[in-house]
Formats: structure tokens, C-alpha cells, sequence
């Protein structure tokens, strides 16, 4: 008698790594062939979920057409970055899961995240090893908002912005009670995180996007101020 051979088990992975984008249809080329190389030098069995919301311009089918098989892509009707996260992250399978743009990603993080024993991993722009490159506007800038998650929201992390990785049951409890969207979905994030006692490690990186960033900071404030208000108001304090 032949015995059947075994049934391997499906195996998920180590590592999914999901990237909002909107109206990157330009951009991609030079962009996406680099991102997955990264990945998948870090962990050849990762999945790359890239979640396009609401563009205009095709972003979708150049992202299909560029990741092949390496790529999921998602697709979302409306523009909110918050939006495509938490979409994303629901559909991630990975015991890591880790957020970049496709402007500003880096092989040695995901290095770092999967070799953390912390529960939130994040590249902070604000550690003292750090080497941020971006304009002294936006670096200004980041050290207020800093300012503010310490004085409103009394958190202890210095960044929640920019390259971010979350174990899997961390986005289990929080990412779909999560309510802010747009630029402020990922503070509200881990601020519930870090309230519910998870272990949150900040990593140094190297801070050079591959462009100028395309939205300005100006329509950005209010909007920010509103909503830091607003999750002043939803956690309980601490």
C-alpha cells in the first residue's frame, strides 16, 4: 500500500509590506522594480499589498503591470491614505507587517523590524542617529508635531509618520477601531497601541525620499490640529 504523501501546510509570511499610492502612474516606473528588490532581499517570501485610492491616471494597471506576481494590488474608490492603511493592513497575512511610501522605503529597516522584540517598530526621524535630509521646513515641522503628541496626547513616541512595523496582533485589536484617516490614521494607531501597553522600539534611518514631497505643509496644519484634537478626545488619557 502507497501511502498519500503529506500535506505541506500553508505557510504564511514572515513580512507583508503595504504601500498607499495615489496618481503614481509617473512615478512607479523608476519606483516599484527598486521597493520590491528591497523587500525581497530582506525576506524573498514577503507579499506586497500596494493599495491605490482613488487616482486618476491609471495608477492601478502600472502597478499591476510592473509587480507581476510580486505585487498584490488593491483598489479604493476614494483618495485617503488612512483609508488605504487600514485596508491594506486587513488584508496583510504577515506576523510583520510594515507600511512605507513609494518614495521613502529601506531594506535595513524591514532588517530591523524583523529582528525587533518589540510589538511596534518605528523609523524615526527624530532619533539622535538619525540622518534626515529633507528640507528644515519639513524636519521644523516634525519636531512640532512631536511637541504636540507630548504635550496633547502624552505619548512618549517621537515619530508616528514614515516608515512603520506593526506584529500582526497589534492590528488585530487596534487598526479597525482605528477612526482617523487621511494623515493621521498611523498616530492614532499606535497611540492605541502604545496605551494598550505594547512594546515600541525606535529605530535610527536614513531619511531620503526619492522626490520632493508633493503636498505642501500649509494645507496640511489645520487639518492636523483637528485632528490631534479630535484623538485628544477619543483615548482615554493616560
Amino acid at each position: 500500500m502507497v501511502e498519500p504523501a503529506p500535506t505541506l501546510a500553508c505557510r504564511m509570511p514572515d513580512l507583508s509590506v503595504v504601500v498607499p499610492v495615489h496618481n503614481e502612474a509617473t512615478f512607479l516606473p523608476s519606483a516599484l522594480p527598486s521597493l520590491i528588490e528591497a523587500v525581497h532581499q530582506v525576506s524573498p517570501g514577503a507579499e506586497i499589498l500596494v493599495v491605490e485610492n482613488g487616482s486618476t491616471d491609471g495608477t492601478a494597471d502600472v502597478a499591476r503591470d510592473l509587480g507581476g506576481d510580486a505585487v498584490r494590488v488593491i483598489e479604493l474608490e476614494r483618495a485617503d491614505k488612512g483609508e488605504a492603511l487600514r485596508r491594506g493592513f486587513a488584508e496583510a497575512t504577515g506576523e510583520w507587517v510594515v507600511s512605507v511610501d513609494v518614495d521613502y522605503f529601506s531594506a535595513d529597516f524591514m532588517r530591523a523590524v524583523l529582528a525587533s522584540s518589540a510589538d511596534v517598530v518605528v523609523g524615526s526621524k527624530r532619533d539622535p542617529a538619525s540622518d534626515d535630509r529633507r528640507p528644515l521646513v519639513r524636519r521644523f515641522a516634525t519636531v512640532v508635531f512631536n511637541l504636540l503628541l507630548r504635550l496633547v496626547l502624552q505619548s512618549r513616541v517621537s515619530d508616528t509618520h514614515g516608515m512603520l512595523g506593526f506584529r500582526r496582533w497589534v492590528l488585530d485589536r487596534h487598526a479597525q477601531v482605528t477612526v482617523s484617516r487621511t494623515d493621521l490614521f498611523d498616530t492614532e494607531l499606535i497611540l492605541r497601541a502604545e496605551r494598550d501597553g505594547a512594546k515600541i522600539a525606535e529605530v535610527p534611518v536614513v531619511v531620503a525620499e526619492l522626490r520632493h514631497a508633493r503636498s505642501g505643509l500649509l494645507g496640511r496644519v489645520p487639518r492636523t490640529l483637528r485632528g490631534i484634537v479630535r484623538i485628544r478626545r477619543l483615548l482615554p488619557p493616560r
